[in-house]
């Protein structure tokens, strides 16, 4: 295979599944850029690594916004697929992000609880404080893990999967995430990605039954390192 190709990304492959640590940059289904996105990748990586003559199967559990990098799920079967979707659908995948912000949140920690309307033509999901027609109820919880001399770290536990979720709650308190120009903050990043990460993802692997946890350090950039520096730190005092 060539080099920087897939295999590199994925943290975990048993018989059912897969486990990728995306890049910003890519996308995990098909869309009108044309580019080809994760799941196809996927698709080649296995019929190159199995030597396999006819169609893969590989479906999608859940979603990545492009410039959102991190653990992500794929289910090489569909009836791990049936099973994984179920069981998020249940809230029984446990998701944990990281997001970098410059404006502290109001409080240490705290739990959000918003209401989301989805807007097609922009791409773009809205708060509204009360339930209206055509909201999803959107929570999350956040505390703040890590502090530098102009960014903060935040520890987020997504509780609901609405679309761009993280990024409109945040905005909504005051605290959008560094580098998103869609949700308020003032300047993009190189190649535009967000300092938004998919960091852990716990559950019950839906076949063999074990409780799984894994974890996905971000992409290398100076803020980022700083604040997986600053945690490993922390963890050994």
């Amino acid at each position: 295979m060539k080099k920087n190709s897939i295999d590199k990304d994925i943290l975990y492959e048993d018989n059912h599944l897969i486990i990728l640590n995306k890049r910003p940059s890519a996308i995990v289904q098909g869309d009108k850029t044309g580019d080809e996105p994760l799941s196809e990748s996927l698709k080649q990586y296995l019929k190159i690594k199995h030597d396999k003559p006819g169609n893969v199967f590989m479906g999608v559990v859940h979603r990545l916004d492009r410039p959102v990098s991190g653990a992500i799920i794929f289910a090489k079967t569909s009836k791990a697929l049936s099973r994984l979707t179920e069981m998020l659908k249940k809230g029984d995948i446990r998701k944990t992000y990281w997001a970098i912000v410059s404006n502290m949140p109001p409080r240490q920690s705290d739990h959000l609880v918003h209401f989301l309307s989805r807007n097609e033509e922009k791409n773009k999901s809205f708060v509204h404080l009360f339930a209206a027609k055509r909201t999803q109820k959107a929570e999350l919880s956040y505390t703040i893990i890590g502090k530098g001399d102009r960014y903060f770290l935040l520890e987020i536990q997504l509780l609901t999967g609405r679309h761009h979720q993280i990024r409109a709650q945040l905005a909504a308190i005051g605290s959008p995430i560094k580098g998103d120009l869609k949700y308020g903050y003032p300047r993009s990043n190189p190649g535009g990605f967000i300092h938004l990460h998919s960091r852990m993802i716990e559950f019950l692997h839906p076949v063999l039954k074990e409780p799984f946890k894994i974890i996905a350090d971000p992409p290398h950039d100076k803020l980022w390192d700083f604040f997986v520096l600053q945690q490993t730190q922390s963890q050994i005092l």
